[in-house]
This record gives C-alpha cells, structure tokens and sequence, in this order.
C-alpha cells in the first residue's frame, strides 16, 4: 500500500511538541512504577547471593528458614520445574546455581514470606557453605587460554596498504552501569488455574515470556507478561533479573508475590556496559588520506553470555568510525570471566570502539600538523560510499561531513573563568589559583546502527482500530521513558486525522512481539508498525465511506473528506493488526564482509573542559552537538534524548565504572558510584540535521544512542588538548591528570 502524507492539519500531529501523557504523573509522584504495585495477600520474595566470584557449594540447608514464623517458601536449583537456564541470546545462566556458582551476586535460593524483613531474615537463616575457587578475573588472561563467548574477524581490501604516517595506541574503557533510578522490581500473581500474570519492568515482554515459560515447564499461554511502569532502562532490563524467581515462588504459594531490589543488589543483579581494551594503529599519507586501520578489541563478558557476541560484532563493525578506508583489519574477542555478567547498555559497543578510533583521529591529525576537524572532515563517510569495516554501501543519509562543520561554527564559550566558584573544578573548595588552570576543546564523531542487525528477523506488530470514539493503539511495545507512546499516537493521529489517540500496552497473550526497547529501534519499528496500521484503517474507512476520497497516490487531500473520519466507522469498529519487518540485512560473509546493518545514525560532539592539574580535577564548561536525526516525530522528545545520552556520556568520561576487584564490585551505592548532577550538567548547544532515513516513519530515525557514543570520547579529548597527557583510559580520573610531585 502507499502511505501519503495528509494535507489537513490536526492537533498533536507529526512534527508538534506534544505532551506526555505520563509527564506530569511522574513528577508529581502520581505515576506507578513497577516498585509501587500492591495485591491483597502480597508475599514478599528475596534472593540468597552467592558473595565469591566463583566457588561450589557444598552445604546448602533450607530447613531453619523454612521453620520461621511467616516465610512461606524457600526454593533451590531442584525445585525449578522446567528449563533450569536462561539467557537473552542462549540460556546458558542458571536460574539458581546449585554446585559451581561463576559470579559475586548469582542467586543460590529464593524465600517468599509476609513482609520484606522477614524475607531477609530467612535468607539470612539459610545455611550455605562454599568451597571457594580461585577465579579467573582478567579478559586477556580469559583469551589466551581460550575462554570465550565469541570471536571474529574483520577484513576488507589488500592488506599490504601503508601510510607514510602511523600512529598506535592501547585504550580501555572501564565497566558502566546504566544506574536507572528504579531498580528491579515486579508483581506476579498467580491465575489458580497453574499459570500467571508478571507484571514486570522490562524491555522486552516477549523474550521475558519465552524464558519464563521454559523455566516454569508450562504452555505459552499459561503465562501473560504485562508491562509496567519501568524507572530507567538504557539496556539493564533486556535481560531476565527476577522474572522467572517471581513466578516460581507466585506459582509454588499460590499468592501473589511482589521484589524490590535495594540498589546494592540491583547492581549484582542485571548486567552492565562491558569493559573493553582496544589496541589500534591507523596510517594516513602525508596529505591526511586515511590508508590502513588496524584493530584488536577485547571486551569482558563476564560469567555468561548475555549479549556479548552482539556487542563485541557493534564494535568490530564500528572499530573504523564513520571514516572512509579500504584496508582494513580488524579483530574482536568477548571473553567469559568470573566478573559481573556484562550485556546492553546505551550505544552497545559502539561507545567502545569510538573512544579509541576518535583518540587515534586526534593522534593522527596532530602527527600531520592538520586541524583535528578538517582531518576528519577530509576522511568522513559519505552516501554512495562503503563502510571501512564491512564493505557495506551507505546508502542512506550520512552528513557527517555537515555535522562536523556545523559543530565548528557553533558558538563557544566566553574565554574567561566563569564567575561562579561552583562552576570551577574543585567547586567552592579551596582549590589552584585560577592562573593555573587550563582549557582544552576537544571534538569526536560516531556513528551507531540502528534496528537489530546481520540477519536478524526484526520486526514489530501493532493494531489500531477506529472507533465512534476515537482510535486505540495497541503494542507490546515497552516504554522506558523515551516517549514511545506518544510517538505512536502522533503519527495515528496524522494518517487518520482524530485527535482523540490512546496507546494501549497489551500483555503478551493479546498481541505479538513488538522486539526489544533497545538498538534506537522502536521508532523506526513501532512507529512504523503503527503507521502502516493507521494507513490500512484509513483505506478501508474511506472505502467504506465511497471510495471517492482517497486519490491515486493515497492521499487524503484537504476538501475531499466531507464527514468525519468516525463517522465513516458505524456502528463495527475498524481494526488493522500488521507485522511489520525492516529491510533485510544479512549475516556477516566472508571475512566479515556484508549488508549487515539496515541504518545508520551520525553525531558529533565538541565538549570544553577546565582542568585544575595541581589537584587533578576537572570541569565539562559546555558540550555542543549536532546530531543526524532523520525527522523529528517530536522535537521536544528528540531534544531530551540527545541531552540524556550525552550527560551519560560525560558520566562514562569523568566519574562514572564499577570497581571489580577480584570479581568483586567494591562501589555498589550511589554514594560509591558517582553519577553526574545538575551541577555537573553544563550548557548544552544542540543543533540537529533532518535527511530522511532509509524506512522509518515520515524519515524518523532512532535518536537516542547516538549521542551516547561521541560525547565520552569528545569530553576526554578535551582533557587531553589542555593538559598534553595522552590518558588513554576512561573514566579519567583525578591521578590521571594530577601534576607529579
């Protein structure tokens, strides 16, 4: 079918600001989140943890917890019905470990009882003993003997290419959480028939449902996943935390039975950015022409596999950055270690990689004595060209050449200090004298896929029916906060003309999948879904009406329609359910060669930083960004996206990893894990460039893990101009950059 853009104008259409409809409930405290449920009769469920990073038990005795007043069940390995593992791309992490246990924090046993104290106290009642092992903690230690979730190879064009200058530098990016304000939390209840109802924060309700069902050991429709209110997401919630713990113990009492993780076990209880180590060299003519890349990236997977083998193919697939080169090697390896288990998190690889291709960028253009922008601008990719790393034509909008030069003209900050001491490093303390204290501008481009790749069957599926009242959008759809909804309800609203748009989110018994709330895809997949939907109503609204206004491209034009939409319903409701799919891609080929991603999004950051070097502090004075976005559905949203990715960028540049120490993390609090505040959230300049995307809906992109990837990279750049210190690591830290005495 074709789907032409209407000509008459409705209110909270494609291209408005619209409101949230869950905003003003949520900064009021009125919204409820997945950790505000409640039943009558609720037990509470707690989780015994394993606390050594790798060991075997040896005792394990539920009888005292099982003895005390108001605990009601204590579960272990055996008392799993089905399935005993799971995992988001293989189920290969037990659901309670019974003889080894591979990570500080993997659950052993579960307890329901009356209340939340009493579930701990049983926990704590339950007699475990470990004999403890000795684990295997560092990722190239994990390699060399060949313990490892994933490898591959990236070659591209004749591998004796060289450049008559070459740089090469060894980078790390430390372990970030993606710290949501809400932590674990869910309610299941049982239906007394052997099945259940999850109402669960989560990203994805349909992958949650297919490993819920495999570990209980029931039919698929025994289980309904429903998606609640979700507190922060950014890759945490893709994999199952307490989702299948919370149904065995519902199941088992038949009560309802609601968790709420503290923070310090929520961060042991989802998975985190993975660490990486890259080493790279780039060779460049005399002239600033990009010759040979090379790369070896390394990231740390942790004790299972998560989404590992997905992350580690983003960064080979990103390791050249949005560059032009046709000689190119590049290998990749995820490693299994006894470390936290690391999976999504915003930009999914790509962040990794862009630390140290826009590193080695600077390295080069300064052994070149040419502007770090125009080096980048003279190599940057462009439509019709290939993708250094998979030989993939771009042939779908890639303005990088725009973004950077519209970065450069954006205005920067006054030259002077600022007047405020708060807004110094070091704040109001007593710090360097303000002489001493040096300002470094530093500039980095990324790019990022959007949708799932290689071959990856993505799809999304929707309804919408017309009513007399107005028109009902119904998804699976999770919203995590990005303002999925109300997406959906802008572009019903302009294909079909009604203001009145309400968003349902179905459970996973009334609707089909609608994939994962990650990979910047939702947009391009829910929002396309719907629009194909909404475009299938309004056609046979108009048909049944007399066909007469709707004109050959489909188009409803101004002065054709004579009655209101919902008059042409009468009395049956008109209903379209469409799965939608985006281009296909393919699986990498011959040395890792192919069309492996089905689109891309481009950003750049310029970021200014003060440095106190006596003391080793540092200040973000202003970051500035251009981002490509393909159409705004919603500024305002698009906007907020591009500010939030860049303020967790700066995080990853300058406060925030978790500490593992021997498999342990020694930082589970936010008083130990820094986050960035208001007071550390400088000015933010945002220009953005509106080419259409290759499918999304009126040319929308996927917006919100672009700025993600460039900003740590921009901000550390920035540290490194004003201090000439190569800091190949991030998060910088204060000894990074402290004078030596």
């Amino acid at each position: 079918m074709t789907i032409g853009v209407r000509t008459r104008e409705v209110r909270g259409g494609i291209g408005e600001s619209t409101h949230r409809s869950d905003g003003i409930p949520k900064v009021d405290g009125t919204y409820t989140y997945s950790s505000d449920l409640y039943m009558d009769r609720m037990l509470w469920g707690a989780t015994l943890r394993c606390p050594h990073p790798k060991a075997i038990v040896t005792k394990l005795d539920i009888g005292p917890a099982v003895a005390m007043t108001g605990v009601h069940a204590v579960l272990a390995n055996d008392d799993v019905p089905g399935r005993k593992t799971f995992g988001v791309e293989e189920p290969d992490q037990p659901i309670l470990g019974s003889e080894v246990v591979e990570y500080s924090g993997q659950p052993v046993a579960l307890v329901a009882a009356d209340d939340p104290e009493i579930a701990r106290l049983a926990v704590e009642a339950i007699d475990v003993e470990y004999e403890v092992l000795t684990p295997l903690t560092d990722p190239e230690e994990a390699d060399a003997v060949d313990s490892v979730f994933h490898r591959l190879s990236c070659r591209r064009g004749p591998q004796d290419v060289r450049g008559s200058v070459v740089v090469e530098g060894y980078y790390e990016v430390g372990m970030q959480d993606q710290a949501p304000l809400g932590t674990e939390s869910g309610l299941a209840i049982p239906d007394g028939q052997g099945g259940v109802d999850l109402h669960i924060a989560t990203q994805w309700t349909h992958v949650d449902h297919e490993q819920i069902v495999a570990g209980l050991g029931v039919a698929d429709d025994m289980v309904r996943v429903h998606h609640a209110g979700v507190g922060g997401a950014f890759g945490a919630r893709e994999d199952v935390s307490l989702q299948i713990h919370l149904c065995l113990l519902a199941l088992y009492t038949g009560r309802p039975v609601k968790m709420v993780y503290s923070r310090a076990e929520s961060f042991v209880g989802h998975v985190h950015r993975h660490p990486a180590r890259l080493w790279m060299r780039h060779e460049a003519d005399a002239d600033g022409t990009l010759r040979r890349i090379e790369a070896r990236v390394i990231i740390d997977g942790g004790a299972f596999r998560s989404t590992s083998d997905s992350v580690i193919g983003n960064a080979v697939y990103h390791a050249a950055g949005p560059y032009r080169c046709d000689s190119v090697a590049v290998d990749g390896v995820a490693t299994r270690t006894n470390n936290p288990p690391c999976g999504a998190m915003r930009g999914f690889g790509a962040v990794q990689a862009c630390f140290g291709h826009e590193a080695q960028m600077d390295k080069l253009a300064g052994a070149l004595r040419m502007d770090p922008v125009d080096f980048r601008i003279k190599n940057a990719l462009r439509r019709g060209d290939f993708l250094a790393t998979s030989g993939q034509l771009i042939d779908t909008s890639a303005p990088v050449t725009e973004i950077l030069q519209r970065l450069r003209d954006m205005r920067m900050p006054a030259a002077g200090l600022a007047d405020d001491p708060r807004l110094l490093p070091g704040g109001t303390g007593l710090t360097t004298s303000r002489p001493e204290i040096k300002r470094g501008v530093g500039y980095a481009v990324g790019l990022k896929n959007l949708c799932f790749s290689s071959g990856f069957d993505d799809y999304a599926e929707a309804r919408v029916c017309l009513t007399p009242f107005g028109v009902e959008v119904h998804t699976a759809a999770v919203e995590v906060g990005q303002g999925l909804g109300m997406v959906c309800a802008q572009i019903a609203r302009t294909v079909l003309g009604i203001e009145d748009v309400v968003v349902y989110y179905d459970d996973t018994s009334k609707i089909g999948s609608a994939g994962s709330t990650s990979a910047s895809r939702q947009t391009q997949m829910t929002g396309g879904a719907v629009l194909e939907a909404a475009g299938m109503v309004r056609e046979i609204a108009l048909r049944r009406g007399g066909g007469d206004e709707l004109d050959d491209a489909g188009v409803w034009s101004d002065g054709a329609l004579v009655t209101p939409m919902q008059q042409l319903v009468g009395e049956e409701s008109i209903e379209y359910h469409t799965r939608f799919h985006h281009p296909q891609t393919e699986p990498p080929g011959e040395n890792g060669q192919g069309k492996l991603h089905v689109d891309f999004a481009f950003a750049a950051h310029r970021a200014v930083v003060d440095v106190d070097q006596e003391l080793g502090l540092f200040r973000v004075v202003q970051i500035d960004t251009v981002q490509d976005v393909g159409f705004m559905i919603n500024p305002r949203s698009v906007i907020g996206q591009i500010e939030g990715g860049t303020m967790q960028g700066i995080g990853l540049a300058t406060l925030e990893e978790l500490i593992v120490e021997d498999g342990v993390i020694m930082n589970s609090t936010f008083t130990d894990y820094l986050l960035p505040t208001f007071l550390d959230a400088p000015p933010i300049e945002i220009e953005v460039i509106e080419e259409p995307s290759s499918f999304g809906p009126f040319g929308a992109k996927g917006v919100g893990e672009p700025p993600t990837v460039s900003s740590t990279a921009a901000v550390v750049s920035a540290i490194r101009e004003a201090t000439g210190l190569e800091l190949h690591r991030t998060p910088v830290r204060p000894e990074h950059v402290a004078l030596s005495k």
